[in-house]
């Protein structure tokens, strides 16, 4: 199944429950869409089957979404919210530790989710399937990053507000490509964690360091 349309309905839940009842199994198929895709990879994923999976009619599974991509859309926005939330908690502890300290900390924390849970990088894999998906997916960077670029506020006070949401940018892409690039081939791989946080820590460094130039220069 394609999905050839600019409609961002088409990428949503068709709506979200309210009820416990319906709550329960919204889960129940998020759950089994999670399990599936790390099972048979997002080509051989189905909507049929995450309902055969989850238990439920196939029209239960329509009510909450209209195809495939809409399951995989609100996976990746589940993971966004799960990432931000664990962001929120170290944000707590500036300004008691430095940025660097802050950063290496955050690394290995984020680093242990992506070992111990193979469906995110499942999910975010599917999400670069299609043009639609990956703008999505973008989104959920960029939101992520806005969150990234409020932390940094005051670990780099040299830097413009607009350079500063640039560099979260960055910093957000970066992590994800390492993190998934982390347990390719289903295996753990923690040098390319040491390598992240050598990337991160010589950005941040050149960044600050740009931005205090820039400050004293007046440019």
């Amino acid at each position: 199944m394609s999905i050839q349309t600019n409609d961002p309905a088409e990428f949503l839940p068709r709506r979200r429950p309210s009820q416990e009842r319906s709550r329960r199994r919204f889960d129940d198929i998020l759950r089994a869409a999670r399990a599936l895709l790390v099972e048979v990879g997002f080509e051989s994923f189905t909507s049929e089957q995450v309902a055969l999976r989850a238990g439920v009619p196939i029209g239960s599974l329509y009510q909450f979404f209209g195809n495939k991509y809409a399951i995989i859309c609100e996976l990746d926005r589940l993971d966004t919210v799960n990432v931000q939330a664990e962001l929120e908690k170290f944000a707590g502890e500036i300004p008691s530790l430095d940025w660097a300290e802050l950063l290496m900390k955050l690394l290995d924390h984020l680093a242990a989710l992506w070992r111990t849970d193979p469906s995110r990088r499942a999910v975010w894999l599917a999400m670069q399937a299609t043009p639609p998906t990956r703008a999505i997916a973008a989104e959920h960077e960029r939101d992520l990053a806005s969150q990234v670029a409020r932390i940094l506020a005051p670990l780099t006070p040299g830097s413009k507000i607009s350079d500063r949401q640039s560099i979260a940018e960055v910093i957000v892409h970066v992590t994800y490509s390492m993190l998934n690039f982390s347990i390719r081939d289903g295996q753990s791989h923690p040098d390319a964690v040491v390598q992240l946080k050598t990337l991160l820590t010589g950005y941040l460094v050149a960044a600050e360091t740009e931005a205090a130039k820039n400050k004293r220069t007046g440019s």
